[in-house]
Parts: C-alpha cells; structure tokens; sequence
C-alpha cells in the first residue's frame, strides 16, 4: 500500500544559486503554499527552526525577499551525535504585481511557518456594479 501523498516528509532543497556566495553555508528554499480571497494574498512558508528575530522580510523594486537564519540545537559543551536537520538559511525571492497594497504587507510566524498577508490594492478589488431601471 502506497503512503498519502499528503503525508510524505518532504526533504530539504538546497538553493540552485548561480552567482557565488559571500557567506559560507546552505541556503535552503522554503516551501510555501500561496492562496487568495478577493481582499488579499497569503503566502505561507515553511521555515523551520527560524525564530521570529532570525527572519528578514525585504521588499525593493517589487522584489519580496525572505531571509530566515537556523541557529545550531547543540549548546557549546555538546557534540554533535546523529543530525538529520540540517542548519543554514532559508531564502526565496517573489516578483510583486501592482495588485498588491505594498504598504499593507503583514508578517507572522507560529510553528515554524512564515505567514504573510498581501492585501491587494483597492483598484483590484472585485466590486459589483448595480444596474437600475430607466
């Protein structure tokens, strides 16, 4: 019997980077799932072991860059056993349309997932158009 698609562990993905990088280390992408009303857009990005302090959200030029630093379990006096997660940074670019309210984006994280909200720009907004009788 095959195993849920849904409950499949997903690996980490390294970051196909083609300039070199300035800073040693993995950089991961992070998964996201990406839904909307007609009011807004929200991006949800799987950012485990990055904590609130550790995560940067850019915006310029339309560009949205999240940023999330994973700081090592271990303390100074342990060494390392088995480790299966694995430390680096979490890293993912978007290009913003003009649809989205840039001055109204909002950002929080629970449980290791980045939730952004995008509101969308009045003019974009759906509106119903009422027709009267002459």
């Amino acid at each position: 019997m095959e195993p849920s698609r849904e409950l499949q562990v997903k690996e980490k993905q390294a970051v196909a980077v083609p300039a070199e990088q300035t800073r040693p280390g993995l950089i991961f992408t992070p998964a996201v799932d990406i839904f909307e009303t007609d009011r807004d857009i929200t991006l949800l990005a799987d950012m485990p072991g990055a904590a609130a302090e550790d995560i940067t959200i850019d915006l310029h030029e339309g560009i949205l860059t999240l940023t999330g630093d994973v700081k090592p379990w271990e303390n100074p006096d342990e060494s390392d056993v088995h480790i299966e997660f694995e430390i680096g940074k979490y890293q993912r670019q978007f290009t913003l349309s003009e649809i989205v309210d840039q001055a109204g984006i909002e950002a929080k994280i629970a449980d290791g997932v980045l939730r952004l909200s995008l509101p969308k720009a009045e003019k974009a907004i759906p509106r119903k158009i009422s027709v009267k009788a002459a």
